[in-house]
């Protein structure tokens, strides 16, 4: 982590380093949170509509920081404090990203896209880490505040940083990008998430394709080269760009694949035949698998080294996480986000599984999904194949209209939707038996993880 003197620092914000003992104070991290402050940081108070960090300055000192930002419009600095006065905590908090990760020769490795940011970035990080000291972004650090709080953990040493890049509108992935000015960047698809703020899908490959801003001449830009929003957007591009995909079109496209119980098995062109595996669910995720290999690449992993990170890559949590629960029954767990796209590519890695006896999905509600949002519900649940899945159950208002669209392949008595959780738990126990897999999925604020938990 960030380890400097507090004048240093000051002037990385272009802020005024006052009170007592402001000239020799040394920070190590930062934190804008009291509740996580250790020994050392420095607490950055930031300010928003119903929240105002500067009120908890005290809190922060009595937890061991050593020093405090303080934006200059608010009042009543405390004159006990070694402060460093800034015109915006929050922009200063990033203008010191920027400048730490400038003092480095950490390489940066951006990554964005509508669906499997955070699994390809576990993928990119595990065949890296063969060869160099790579630090990711944990958890969902990967906002205008997250991500410059995970550059200023990185270790001096660290040779390449694999940044998640998200957004909540337009213009935040440029910021992002601009702030870490990745060598190498990847966008792993276009979907529907966010289409409520940006309209369509031509507005989100915009934003998406904003990870360009900051990209170094000469970068290496990976997308998905099935995806015509975004090769379009190529043109006479100053990067290099490297595709993947299914097409044999595409720089590195899979040959070979197979879906068994403990992962996926694939071949991929130019390889001589080497197959891969790699232990997480569905062939979706070879694409990301392709993507992670295409950047290997291009930092010189080997072959060798590339198949023995994606054998050991461990991916976070409740997404395409296959777990033994109770009863001898198999539960997917895939609840941590939904959009059609991974909904779909789901439910598709659920039908191709072989050995159950059962199969049953638990759908929730796709959120952020603007004016289609019944239409894109709908649409999912009548693509379900009823020669391959046994039972569907929703939860949600937008999940009734899943069952919706699923009632025109299967029998009333196999489709159940629910607004009440426990009643949806109650009537899954009474159908699952010992031998039988069941698919969880949902955006993330239906919390389908309790029902995961119920099975487990």
């Amino acid at each position: 982590m960030i380890h400097k003197k507090f004048k240093e620092i000051a002037a990385w914000m272009n802020g005024e380093a006052v009170g007592p003992n402001s000239t020799s104070v040394e920070i190590a991290g930062v934190s804008t949170d009291t509740r996580t402050i250790q020994e050392g940081n420095l607490y950055v108070p930031l300010v928003g509509e119903n929240f105002n960090g500067h009120d908890f300055v005290k809190k922060a000192i009595e937890n061991g920081a050593s020093g405090v930002l303080w934006q200059k419009n608010q009042p009543n600095p405390p004159s006990d404090v070694a402060l460093i006065l800034v015109d915006d905590t929050l922009l200063a908090l990033q203008n010191l990203a920027k400048n730490y990760l400038a003092s480095l020769s950490t390489k940066v490795v951006g990554i964005t896209g509508s669906n499997g940011k955070t699994t390809t970035k576990d993928m990119v990080t595990s065949v890296l880490s063969t060869t160099y000291k790579v630090q990711k972004t944990e958890g969902n650090y990967n906002n205008h505040i997250g991500l410059p709080l995970t550059i200023l953990q990185l270790e001096e040493d660290t040779e390449i940083a694999v940044l998640e890049m998200g957004m909540s509108g337009r213009g935040e992935i440029e910021l992002l990008s601009t702030i870490a000015k990745p060598e190498a960047a990847i966008i792993t698809n276009i979907g529907e998430s966010h289409l409520l703020d940006l309209g369509s899908r031509e507005g989100i490959s915009e934003a998406k394709f904003e990870i360009t801003s900051g990209l170094k001449e000469n970068g290496t830009l990976v997308i998905h080269g099935d995806e015509p929003l975004l090769t379009e957007k190529v043109g006479e591009s100053p990067f290099r760009v490297l595709t993947f995909g299914s097409a044999e079109t595409n720089d590195y496209y899979p040959v070979q694949m197979e879906q068994k119980s403990d992962g996926t098995y694939f071949t991929i062109n130019g390889e001589d035949g080497t197959e891969f595996f790699i232990p997480v669910l569905g062939k979706h995720n070879i694409n990301n698998a392709l993507s992670a290999i295409a950047i290997a690449k291009q930092f010189g992993v080997t072959v060798s080294d590339i198949k023995k990170g994606l054998e050991l890559i461990k991916i976070t949590g409740m997404r395409t996480e296959l777990i033994q629960g109770k009863g001898g029954v198999a539960v997917i767990n895939d609840a941590y986000n939904a959009s059609p796209t991974s909904m779909r590519a789901a439910i598709e890695l659920l039908q191709d599984l072989k050995g159950y006896k059962q199969k049953i999905v638990v759908l929730g509600d796709m959120l952020e999904l603007g004016d289609q949002e019944e239409t894109f519900h709908y649409e999912v649940g009548k693509g379900i194949d009823s020669a391959k899945i046994n039972y569907v159950f929703t939860f949600g208002e937008l999940g009734k209209k899943i069952a919706e669209g699923s009632r025109v392949n299967f029998s009333e008595n196999q489709v159940w939707a629910y607004d009440d959780k426990q009643q949806l738990i109650a009537k899954l126990k009474d159908v699952v038996d010992e031998g039988d897999v069941v698919l969880v999925k949902g955006s993330r604020g239906m919390k389908l993880e309790e029902v995961v938990r119920a099975l487990t």
